[in-house]
């Protein structure tokens, strides 16, 4: 994307600050059409360090202010109510903006991807537009590599789009796009654990996939080994995708992992 203006309904967008900028002066814009286009703005974050600019006041708004490292479950719970309550009240559907910090996390990255994936899955279920901003100075960048790997859509300083994206088609399935190559396979490595957490057999999509190497193979079969019990069933392979995992011994029962056509 090239602004916040191309949002539209279901969208999951990673914005990228600028090093000087902060949360609600990055997207005054987007805010400020919550009002245009009959959506409730949801800002997660403390009513002290996100307030709404003066020139949003006319915005209906809410500023969930969660206590504490808020896990990826309590984040959606609170989205989801804030959807419910939204429908009640007349909106088309909400805003939700968010700026994730390294602080609030225990787990690490991959702890924040799950977070990711939760909230791309929510918005294209709900209809919700949600828009994460990441403050450059805050992560690490290859936390922020892996960031972007799991959002659909990004705005900001980065001009190159990343290797592959993973992103929700559905209940526990995933579309995986681009390339899974040795420099990817790390953070599709991250990503899957992530998403494997709360789907014992999941579901990936591989019909836009163009390539995946034996580093990115070996990351997938270690994902679905990373807890007990998991299956990770890939549909939509094209038949060099399929012959490659073939050739690499995968293609067995003692593999957690199917790949079908």
């Amino acid at each position: 994307m090239a602004s916040l203006d191309e949002v539209t309904l279901g969208d999951h967008v990673c914005r990228f600050m600028d090093p000087s900028g902060t949360l609600l002066s990055e997207t005054r814009a987007y805010v400020a059409d919550g009002a245009l286009y009959g959506d409730k703005v949801v800002v997660i974050g403390s009513p002290g360090t996100a307030p709404l600019p003066r020139d949003c006041a006319s915005v209906a708004s809410v500023v969930l202010d969660l206590p504490g490292p808020a896990a990826a479950s309590s984040l959606l719970t609170a989205v989801r109510r804030e959807v419910r309550t939204a429908a009640r009240e007349g909106f088309r559907s909400v805003r939700v903006l968010t700026e994730p910090t390294p602080v609030a996390l225990h787990g690490g990255v991959e702890e924040l991807l799950a977070q990711e994936l939760k909230l791309d899955e929510f918005a294209a279920e709900s209809g919700a537009i949600v828009v994460c901003a990441f403050h450059p100075s805050l992560w690490d960048p290859l936390a922020l590599e892996r960031v972007a790997c799991v959002h659909p859509h990004e705005v900001g300083r980065r001009a190159v789009r990343p290797a592959f994206r993973m992103f929700s088609t559905g209940t526990d399935e995933w579309s995986v796009d681009g390339v899974i190559d040795s420099e990817g396979a790390d953070a599709f490595n991250t990503a899957a654990k992530a998403a494997i957490v709360h789907a014992p057999a999941l579901r990936l999509r591989f019909d836009a996939l163009e390539m995946i190497d034996a580093a990115g193979m070996h990351a997938l079969v270690d994902a679905a080994r990373h807890l007990p019990d998991r299956r990770i069933l890939v549909n939509g392979a094209n038949e060099t995708v399929r012959l490659c995992w073939k050739l690499a011994g995968y293609a067995h029962e003692g593999v957690p992992v199917v790949m079908g056509p």
